[in-house]
């Protein structure tokens, strides 16, 4: 099918949210010998689940061969080469049902790491996975996300860094790597540089961009240029996301100091869930949103507000609430209620309203919140990072 000839997608990542009884990967510890073959039979009822309320597009857990490169348990190296058969099978549906896969390795898989040890092990990782790609025999759509890295002292340095990381992928890893700008290390602005001198595709991501913009480039000509890091006949991907604004629940131990003011009747400082009484062991402060944090569901406004803004260009939405694909069940009845314009780009049109909203409606039964941090919030990234 001509990617112009089809609406739109909206996807998800990784956990399944609205079926918890659907796991993402083999997450058995190596004693129980976990493998691909177990982790694709739970990929094969995802791809059911889609199929059903019609989401195609999904991001595959980046733990979905366990072990598959640790470098200490060679028993688990081969597993992606005897999964062939089982990986041709799952690709075959995925094509036959039309949903785009993609991968986005770990915020510890680091092609700019001054340590040359995980700069090879993270060349490994990439490898790994792109040849689970390959077997399913996905098309140059199915990519692999990631970042630059870290700044380790130096971001200009850290920032050519990763060209050198790059040139030591194996052209089937380059030819599936695309390169997102973060948060709060590497702008739109650095992953052009980049992609300037390695052809490397991007993709855009919106809450990032608003997070990080020093050089202050506007929007839709950087959404743009994103976008024309593709070749043609291959539909690009962008990530979209809303930030939290809620109140964050921190819990911290109560300081001898605030149990004696307590004890005297005075009020300790900030806000705090209750009052901090002299018999206080610990209580829970609460502090103010960090814009990385990715909201559990989309604004509807704000992705109309920016749909239209890019009224005219061709891309893929990965939608990275926190809330998966519940955010997706709530986000297409909106968007068809309060800017069907957008939703029509979407394929989603008012003869399909009672469905939705049926579908909606399911969400009142209650689901379980996500508590793990996403892969992309930078607030929670590991210390090697910074």
């Amino acid at each position: 099918m001509n990617m112009y000839s089809r609406p739109l997608r909206l996807g998800f990542p990784v956990k399944v949210m609205g079926r918890p009884d659907l796991k993402s990967n083999d997450t058995r510890r190596w004693q129980k010998d976990p493998h691909l073959k177990t982790s694709l039979e739970y990929v094969d009822s995802i791809l059911d689940y889609l199929a059903e309320v019609k989401i195609d597009m999904y991001r595959l857990s980046s733990d979905l061969a366990p072990y598959a490169t640790h470098p200490d348990m060679p028993q688990f190296h081969d597993m992606v080469a005897e999964s062939d058969s089982e990986l041709a099978q799952i690709g075959a549906k995925a094509r036959a049902l039309d949903i785009r896969l993609s991968f986005h390795p770990s915020q510890y898989v680091l092609l700019n790491s001054a340590d040359p040890k995980l700069t090879g092990k993270s060349v490994w990782d990439l490898a790994s996975q792109a040849e689970i790609l390959d077997r399913m025999g996905m098309g140059p759509e199915a990519v692999l996300v990631t970042h630059v890295g870290g700044v380790y002292g130096n971001h200009e340095e850290s920032r050519a860094r990763w060209i050198e990381g790059w040139n030591a992928c194996p052209e089937h890893v380059r030819k599936r790597l695309v390169l997102e700008n973060d948060d709060i290390r590497f702008s739109a602005a650095d992953v052009l540089w980049i992609h300037e001198r390695t052809g490397v595709r991007l993709v855009f991501d919106h809450q990032h961009f608003w997070c990080l913009n020093p050089e202050r480039l506007e929007l839709r000509p950087t959404l743009e240029a994103f976008l024309r890091s593709w070749p043609d006949g291959v539909r690009p991907k962008i990530h979209f996301s809303s930030p939290r604004t809620e109140l964050r629940e921190v819990k911290r131990k109560v300081k001898d100091a605030e149990r004696a003011a307590a004890a005297r009747g005075g009020k300790g400082a900030g806000a705090t869930r209750g009052a901090v009484k002299a018999t206080s062991r610990v209580k829970t402060v609460l502090l103010p949103p960090i814009w990385t944090g990715h909201a559990d569901f989309t604004n509807p406004f704000e992705f109309a507000t920016f749909m239209r803004i890019a009224e005219g260009l061709d891309f893929d939405v990965m939608m990275e609430g926190k809330a998966k694909d519940i955010s997706l069940l709530k986000l297409r009845p909106d968007l068809l209620r309060f800017a069907p314009d957008v939703a029509a780009r979407f394929g989603i049109f008012p003869a399909q309203a009672d469905q939705l909203e049926a579908d909606e409606r399911r969400l009142d039964a209650g689901v379980a919140a996500e508590t793990d941090a996403d892969v992309d919030e930078g607030a929670q990234a590991a210390p090697a990072l910074a």
